[in-house]
């Protein structure tokens, strides 16, 4: 892996040239009719919306001084007003700046979701640097270590109680937050007009689950947080008086989401405890994964104002039940996209279950294998262009450029290969028929994983599934709740999809296993298919 020093995270050059004249090229859209150009640039193109503030930081300082008296943060009996949380983060930055710390560094928090992460954050932003968040305990100390090494970070920020677990290099400090945000001993000013945060520096790094190899730092600037926060429909209506979930990993992109979107809003921020369903009892906006919310009992949330759920293909039965009490939005949008690029409000009435329309100063593409772009209307890959777009993978020059390409449509910028599969409806939302990945060849005839998912939905017993690929000639497919009736879920199958989209298999259990972050864990479901088609004797066809 390249090391890179920490002077590299400042001033990144960004992918955007818009100081470059390129040649003139041929349009792009010619292959369509004029009809359809019209709506890729109507479907395809978000409002043009200017964020709140320039930056997150700007954002934060804002709501410190505007709300001080306001609950900031509450955890368990634990709650910090604004004013605590202002004077907290500036004795923890003025520790850090007593150890080098300075605009367009890197600062790790190692740590859980806590009081002490939200201080951490905001110091870390108050100095300019951007926070790079690890859930210790969840994450090996390889990672731990990994990250720490290629992003340079010199500082390293934990909890007294996770300190141990936490592997420091020779040329790192470790700091506990716990020990600093309460001496008064420690009292600083706020940090100065040089360590202020420019649109284009980096907010924050976050690194993939590493799943399918080495985890890889996605670098997300500024810019690109208030482009989704600080704008609607991404900003989830929060304001002062109204509580947030933080039940996510903080390693999660969505986790920033609850957190910064929060506190740059001046909403109160309600980090959860063990039970995720008390927390949802007792918020006004929950953000999660569709997992993590058909896990609990919507009937005790009826409380809840907004709710919104990305990260995987969402069930029509969850959106539906959601939907019928509270604004839910389902979205969509990898990390490398700030985490959603599209959302637009469900109701249980419409025709089609969409993960919405472009967010804001956002562009979405549905294009071939060619990059050409293809009839409304037709299955394609989506690519992401716009504001969302982040400042590509820390020291993974290779697959920064395999992933992200100059914008054709938008000379000048750039776009993300989401490698989701997506096409537009007639009323121009999107709907999303899942990953790349999950188009496969069963039989020598292609299916869609997410299809034969969506059937098995369809079917009034199941309210979740999820089919994976178990060899070339047979599907797997998992539902919840155990009391499901798999013949029948099958039945919902045979009925819409042709006989090779059929799951040899169909096993109910009780809940869908999670992984950290909260997504559905294929890789133990098809380990759980393998030990049940062995121990049972299972013949396949």
């Amino acid at each position: 892996m390249q090391e890179i020093n920490i002077t590299s995270l400042k001033n990144i050059t960004p992918l955007t040239r818009p100081d470059i004249t390129y040649p003139r090229q041929p349009n792009p859209l010619s292959s369509l009719t004029p009809m359809d150009q019209a709506q890729f640039r109507s479907f395809g193109w978000g409002p043009s919306i200017s964020p709140r503030h320039a930056t997150i930081a700007d954002a934060l300082r804002h709501q410190l001084r505007q709300n001080p008296d306001a609950a900031a943060v509450e955890c368990g009996s634990h709650s910090l007003s604004y004013a605590a949380l202002d004077q907290a983060s500036n004795r923890l930055a003025g520790v850090l700046r007593a150890h080098g710390v300075k605009r367009g560094d890197a600062v790790c928090l190692f740590l859980h979701r806590s009081v002490e992460m939200v201080i951490g954050i905001v110091a870390v932003m108050k100095l300019g640097a951007a926070y790079v968040p690890q859930h210790v305990g969840v994450a090996p100390a390889e990672t731990l270590r990994h990250v720490a090494k290629v992003t340079g970070a010199r500082v390293l920020l934990c909890l007294s109680e996770l300190a141990d677990r936490v592997p420091v290099a020779s040329d790192q400090t470790l700091i506990t937050i716990d020990t600093v945000m309460f001496d008064r001993m420690l009292d600083a000013p706020a940090p100065g007009p040089q360590y202020r945060a420019r649109p284009d520096d980096l907010a924050m790094i976050l690194f993939t689950s590493g799943t399918t190899g080495v985890p890889n730092g996605v670098q997300v600037t500024h810019g690109n947080l208030v482009n989704i926060l600080l704008t609607a429909p991404g900003d989830l209506g929060m304001r002062p008086g109204l509580k947030v979930g933080q039940i996510l990993s903080i390693a999660f992109d969505m986790a920033a989401w609850e957190t910064l979107g929060a506190l740059s809003n001046g909403a109160t921020l309600v980090i959860r405890g063990k039970s995720i369903q008390e927390t949802a009892e007792r918020v006004d906006v929950l953000i999660a994964t569709p997992s993590i919310l058909n896990a609990l009992d919507h009937s005790r949330c009826q409380q809840v104002n907004v709710a919104a759920v990305a990260g995987e293909p969402c069930p029509r039965p969850l959106a539906d039940a959601w939907s019928s009490f509270c604004t839910f939005y389902n979205s969509c949008g990898p990390t490398e996209t700030t985490i959603i690029n599209t959302a637009e409000p469900h109701h249980p009435d419409k025709p089609v279950l969409s993960i919405g329309r472009p967010t804001p100063n956002n562009t979405v593409y549905i294009l071939d294998e060619d990059l050409r772009p293809l009839p409304i209307g037709h299955k394609g890959e989506m690519w992401a262009g716009g504001d969302c777009v982040t400042a590509g993978y820390l020291a993974n020059p290779d697959l920064t450029a395999d992933r992200y390409r100059p914008d054709p449509f938008r000379p000048g910028h750039m776009m993300f290969r989401t490698r989701d599969l997506g096409r537009w409806t007639r009323t121009g939302e999107l709907e999303h028929f899942g990953r790349v990945d999950d188009l496969v060849k069963v039989r020598g005839f292609r299916v869609e994983l997410d299809s034969v998912t969506g059937a098995l939905e369809t079917s009034p017993c199941c309210q979740q599934a999820v089919t994976l690929q178990y060899d070339s000639r047979n599907l797997v497919s998992f539902i919840s709740p155990a009391t499901a009736c798999p013949k029948r879920a099958a039945r919902s199958v045979a009925d819409r999809l042709p006989y090779y989209c059929n799951p040899t298999m169909v096993m109910p259990m009780d809940i869908l296993p999670r992984t950290p972050r909260g997504k559905l864990d294929k890789r133990l479901l098809l380990k759980l298919a393998q030990t049940h088609i062995t121990d049972t004797g299972t013949e396949l066809n």
